[in-house]
């Protein structure tokens, strides 16, 4: 049976699904190396998780991702965050606890995101204005 866990990463309308099974290493998202993402501006934010765990935790895994939904930024977010949660969820289930734990605050020293959703989302536009908050002007004439 192969060793493999699915988790998710969200920010605002993106969802990315993280498939962290055993192998040698690979990271793909939608079917593409990670190191090809676009825009390459962000891409650094994409690499967070490798940068602060080190290239030697995610050897003897590979993790695919699937994203849709939201804007460029708002899918780089959520792929990251299902990277991090992916291999925090596969330490627990086949490694130890006691490296899980390590992993995980390592992370969440880091970055809170990285772990955690950000609950904001778009405030509905109102009656009487142009958006969420803004009013009309008042015209006196």
């Amino acid at each position: 049976m192969v060793k493999s866990v699915q988790v998710f990463g969200r920010k605002k309308n993106a969802t990315a699904v993280a498939l962290c099974k055993e192998g040698h290493g690979l990271a793909k998202v939608n079917g593409q190396p990670i190191d090809l993402i676009q825009p390459s501006t962000l891409r650094e934010k994409v690499l967070e998780p490798f940068n602060i765990l080190g290239k030697d935790k995610f050897a003897e895994v590979d993790i695919r991702v699937r994203v849709k939904g939201g804007g460029h930024v708002a899918q780089i977010y959520a792929i990251r965050q299902a990277i991090a949660k992916s291999l925090v969820a596969y330490y627990q289930k086949f490694v130890d606890e006691a490296s899980k734990k390590q992993i995980k605050d390592l992370l969440l020293q880091y970055d809170r995101t990285l772990l955690v959703a950000d609950p904001r989302r778009c405030e509905p536009k109102k009656f009487g204005g142009a958006g969420a908050r803004a009013r009309y002007q008042k015209s006196y004439r």
